[in-house]
Parts: C-alpha cells; structure tokens; sequence
C-alpha cells in the first residue's frame, strides 16, 4: 500500500489552477506590485528563493566541484568601452514593431510566432482536430500575451507554408520579418492594428559612473565578458595551462521590448554561466568517453532550414563523429547540461537541443546549440552552449594591448628554416636615403617563394623590385643578402578559443515547476509538485498530531536530529487537519512528512509519509531519521525504504 503506482496523468495540465498555486503559495509575484507593478521584473518569496538556491547549489556541485573550475563573481556595472569592443553595443539587439495606432511595441518575431500559431491552431478548431472550449479561469485573466485562435480552416498548403516560417523563424533578419507581416497581414493581435516596419532596439540598459556622467556604463546582460576581462590572472591561478574553465553566478539585466511571458522573459534575471578555454588546435575533451554513449534529441540546422522541427535521437559520441556536433568539448557540455536538467526534474521528453541556424547566430560564435525546454509557452531556451571561438579574448587583446594569450612550453623544440633578408645598412642608407625604410616594407612583406625568386636575380647580379606608387629599385648583392636560417621555437604561443554553456536560471525554475505540477487522480483541485528532493524548498514536514505540551520535547529532537544531518525542514503545528496541512505541502513540494502522535510519545515511533504516493512506513524514531536523511541524500529510493520499514496501518498503536 505504500508504494502504490501514481496517475499523475489523471487530469491535463491546468494553467490557471497551476498559476494560482505558485500565486497562494508565494513562490514569486511581480515586483513592486502595490504600485502597480513593471512588467518583467518579479520577486521570489520563500519557497521561490530556496527553490533557485537549491538549484544553483546543485548546478555548483555538477560542474563547479565535479568540473574543478575557477569560480569567479564580477561585477554588473560595466564601463561602455567594454561593451563597445565586444560588439554588444552594435549588435546585442532585438527587432521590434510599433501599433500604428496606439504606440504599443511588441517583438517582432514573437508577434510573427503568436498570429501564425493562433491561425495553425484556429485551423485545428475548424477541422474538428484540435476543439478545445475556453475555461473560465482563462476568460477572466486579463493578461494578453498570445493571439487568440478563431476556428478559420486553412488550405493545406497555407498550413505546410505557416509550419515552414516557424520552423525557421529564427533565422529571419529584421526587414524579412517585416515581409512577413506584410505578405501574411500580421497585425496587432490585442487592436487588430497594423505595425509599423521592424527596427532594432538595444535590449542594454545604459547608465554613467560617477558623479559627472563623464563615464557611460552598462548594466551586464550577460556576465561572460567579466571572465575574458580576468583571463591572464585566471590562467596564471591555473599555472599556465588550458584547457580550463571559470564559472559565474550572477545577475544580468536585458531591457526586454515586451514582456509578457512570466519568468521566462524579464528584465533582470540570475544567470549560471562557463567559459571552457581550449587549445584551438585540439578540443577533444579528457572526458568525454564518459558522456559518448548518452543520447540527446537533437534538431540541427539542416533540419530547420528543410523546414521541419523533427528530432533525431542520436548518441551525442555519433553526433561529433558525424560532425552535427562541431568538436568533443562543445558535444561533453550538451551532454553534462542535459544531465544536470534530467537530474533537477526536468521532464526528458520535453526536453531537446536545437542548432542555431546561419542568421541567428550570435556575432562571436562558431556553433550554438540551445537546450529548449517545452512548457505552456511553446519550446523555451532555457541553456544556450556555444562555441565563441577566441572573437572575445581577440578584441580585447587588440583594444587594450594587453596580451590574453597562452604560452606553452613546446615538450620538443620545432626546427625550421627560413629565407632571410639581411640588409647592409651603410651601403643600403647612402644608395636610397629616405626609401630605404619604403624598400624593406616590401621585402619584409615577401613571402618564402618571392624572397626565393629575389636570391636567385641578386645571384646572377642585380635585381629590381617596384613600389606600390611605381617606382622601381634596383638591388644588388653588396646592399643585401638573403640566406637560409635556422629556426628553433621552444614556446607556442595561442589566443584560446572558448566553449561557453550558459544557464538561464529563472527560465529553468518556471519550466521545473511546470514539469513537477499535477493533480490528485481523486480530486483535481488538490494540486502537488513533484520536486525531486534534491532541489526541493523543504526536505522534511514535521508534523505533530497534538499541540499539548507533551509533544514538545519530541518535535524539537527530530527537528534537530534532522538539522545535524543537514536535512532543511519545517515544522508545521498549526490547528488545521493534518490532512489539509499535507495537502499544503504537497503544493510546496516537500517531498517527505514526519507524524508525530500519541504512539510517538508512548514508543517513540514515527510515521514517514511520501508525498507523491502519500504512502506512510513507521518505525522507531532513530530509524526513521536515518531512512529520511538517504532518502533525502538521494542513496536510496522509496522502494527501498518500504522494504525497510514496515508499512502503517493507520491505526496509533497506544494504550
């Protein structure tokens, strides 16, 4: 009876009814909301909070601990020329559109996305496919942030052409996307209005340092470039070598055009990213025999461009074979990051990597793969992985002056030989004056097979090079000489290339909460999140059947019994029904309760209650710490425990 199977399949997913937990529970609200509010930023109350933390310590323990990388927290405020020279300041923009009548902005490739999907799914409606009435809960929110689909049929090849445009959206430039709107009469899906042709809006918020506002700033939207700015005195901490990584928790700020879709799209946001650095020359990766045989859903480019969204499952070591996957590092992060979400409860079938496409990529990288997540909203990147090649590292070498190379002592020395101009400087300087300097530019710039031609005219007496405004001069063997030299290079000297896996962590809590939320088969207002223990805000419910006095001395050992242990729990005494104050915390998501009644007093035994099968064991107190702690810990399952631990009866064995 205590390891009954779980309907969590019963009732279909239910927004509203999912919405209104997280909103009674407090797990986040909008900011500032009795002032009315701002779109696009939130506040996470307790269950949120430790919700993330107990996220981003699982995140620190998969790649930080197991990775042995080089954390690093820098700082959010950052002085324009930074920005300037890595390109965000010309480029870290999105495309947007105006109603031509009310002034409203939208995103444009989101406008695109919401009326071709409303007009797919009306098309579903009237062919009697897809007929699904409103529900009430959905008719009283106010909140507009997709087009509404109106039962329209449309021919077949409208529905293969509206596929093939969102299958590729991502790679539309910002004038196509404006064709787009014009060719399909996309408006305002909230007025019915027309939009205005796309412009770019720089999503960077602009500040000043200083008093004077002499020193324009931005706040980060990204924390990459605090890493590559630190990268001489990470490589000298790491004793010279790569490849290594550094990592970085922190918050990021992106001035959003539109933002309608909760968590996954503000304003300000924690971000988990890594900068990998590796030898240009070689990124295989020391590891990944361990991760070749996990399999991924992949969507390539090809794919997309093909307009299809078909996934192809596929051992990620024969996606770096066959080159889908571009090298063994990039393809050992895809594999670790969908690890990592499949161990914090994300749902793996809802769970797939797709390649960026040529016109979306991002200005620095050489290959990206998203991992995208599908939620209530549609497929959501929620771990972006790309391969940025040394682009960073190279501007700001080149900005500053400042050398973000690696020297490597070669383990044998490379002997090479080398055609060399030697000129005789008293004899060069009388014969040519002021174009002496002029005449060795040229030769300097020769490369092995002209200074070979230039050796064998001078051998035979004279030579004549011309200028780049026509002038010619004639050489001869007593103004310079060319000989083979030998060559011996010890030292290799690279800028790194970079593979950066990048971690939106406010994106991954909403789409884990989705994933975790489901209804009881017997009753659908009885919500419960199946947070995994290892994340979830509370580990343990301590719950005392009586507030008489007698049970005090009880609740404060398993209390701090369970505290030694490191496991977080809470006590919950207050006068409802026990089962209401389970039903509770099963909207919590506390995956373990701990009843203490009258039996516990008289034999200090204890009930342990799982939350997902709300079955119940019992055994003496010790016993049931210990079982709750590996529980908890993750070194043993619920079947396990029941074989360990007698089920309960129901019935309090007193006298």
């Amino acid at each position: 009876m205590a390891n009954l199977p779980v309907n969590k399949a019963a009732h279909p997913f239910d927004k509203a009814r999912f919405e209104a937990v997280l909103n009674r529970r407090f797990f986040y609200a909008p900011a500032f909301e009795i002032y009315g509010g701002v779109a696009g930023l939130y506040d996470y109350g307790p269950p949120g909070s430790s919700l993330q933390s107990n996220i981003i310590s699982e995140w620190r323990k998969h790649f930080i601990v197991e990775e042995h990388m080089l954390e690093v927290d820098t700082t959010i405020m950052t002085p324009a020329p930074v920005f300037e020279t890595s390109g965000h300041v010309a480029r870290f923009a999105d495309w947007m559109v105006k109603d031509l009548k009310n002034g409203e902005v939208l995103r444009a490739d989101h406008l695109v996305k919401n009326v071709l999907e409303a007009r797919l799914a009306g098309d579903k409606e009237a062919r009697g496919l897809a007929a699904q009435p409103v529900k009430e809960d959905d008719k009283k929110k106010k909140k507009k942030d997709k087009a509404k689909p109106t039962a329209v049929k449309l021919s077949d090849e409208q529905v293969v052409e509206y596929e093939t445009i969102l299958a590729q959206l991502d790679n539309y430039s910002g004038p196509e996307l404006g064709e787009l709107c014009k060719k399909y009469n996309i408006r305002n899906p909230d007025t019915d209005n027309e939009v205005s042709e796309p412009v770019q809006f720089n999503l960077m918020f602009a500040s000043s340092i200083g008093p004077t506002g002499q020193h324009p700033g931005f706040l980060r939207p990204e924390t990459a470039q605090g890493h590559f700015l630190n990268f001489s005195r990470l490589l000298e901490f790491n004793n010279g070598r790569v490849p290594f990584a550094s990592a970085q928790i922190g918050r990021s700020f992106r001035n959003e055009i539109s933002p309608r879709a909760g968590l996954l799209r503000v304003r300000e946001f924690t971000m988990a990213e890594i900068e990998h650095y590796v030898d240009p020359e070689d990124k295989k990766h020391e590891r990944f025999a361990e991760v070749r045989d996990v399999e991924l859903d992949l969507l390539d480019r090809d794919t997309q461009a093909a307009g299809s969204t078909k996934l192809t499952r596929m051992k990620i070591g024969d996606a770096v074979d066959k080159g889908i996957v571009a090298n063994e590092t990039l393809g050992y992060f895809l594999a670790r990051i969908h690890q990592f979400l499949i161990k914090i409860g994300i749902n793996p079938t809802r769970l797939r990597f797709r390649q960026h496409m040529g016109n979306e990529m991002a200005h620095y990288a050489t290959d990206c793969w998203d991992a995208e997540i599908q939620n209530s909203y549609g497929w959501t990147e929620c771990v972006g992985c790309a391969d940025r090649a040394a682009y960073d590292l190279t501007v700001h070498m080149a900005k500053t002056g400042h050398p973000l190379v690696v020297r490597q002592a070669l383990k044998e020395p490379i002997i090479t030989e080398k055609l060399v101009a030697e000129f005789n400087k008293k004899n060069f300087g009388k014969t040519f004056g002021k174009d002496s300097a002029v005449i060795q530019t040229i030769i300097g710039g020769m490369d092995e097979a002209l200074l070979a031609k230039l050796q064998g005219e001078l051998a035979q007496g004279s030579a004549t090079i011309t200028s780049s405004d026509g002038r010619e001069f004639k050489l001869t063997p007593d103004l310079l000489t060319i000989e083979k030299k030998t060559f011996k290079q010890s030292v290799r000297e690279f800028t790194p290339n970079v593979i950066e896996p990048s971690f939106g962590l406010g994106r991954i809590l909403y789409v884990l909460l989705e994933h975790s939320f489901w209804s009881r088969e017997q009753d659908v207002e009885r919500g419960v999140l199946s947070l995994p223990a290892v994340v979830a805000p509370t580990k343990v419910l301590i719950v005392p059947l009586s507030a008489k006095a007698e049970f005090d001395p009880l609740v404060r050992e398993v209390s701090s019994k369970l505290r030694k242990a490191g496991i977080f729990s809470r006590v919950d005494d207050s006068n409802t029904s026990i089962g209401k104050r389970y039903a509770r915390n099963d909207e919590l998501g506390t995956p373990y309760g701990l009843t203490l009644d009258f039996a516990s007093v008289q034999n200090r035994t204890m009930t342990l209650r799982e939350r997902d099968t709300t079955g119940q064991l019992i055994g003496e107190i010790d016993e049931v710490i210990a079982a709750v702690t590996e529980l908890v810990n993750g070194t043993i399952d619920w079947a396990e425990a029941c074989r360990r631990l007698p089920a309960y009866d129901g019935v309090q064995a007193v006298e």
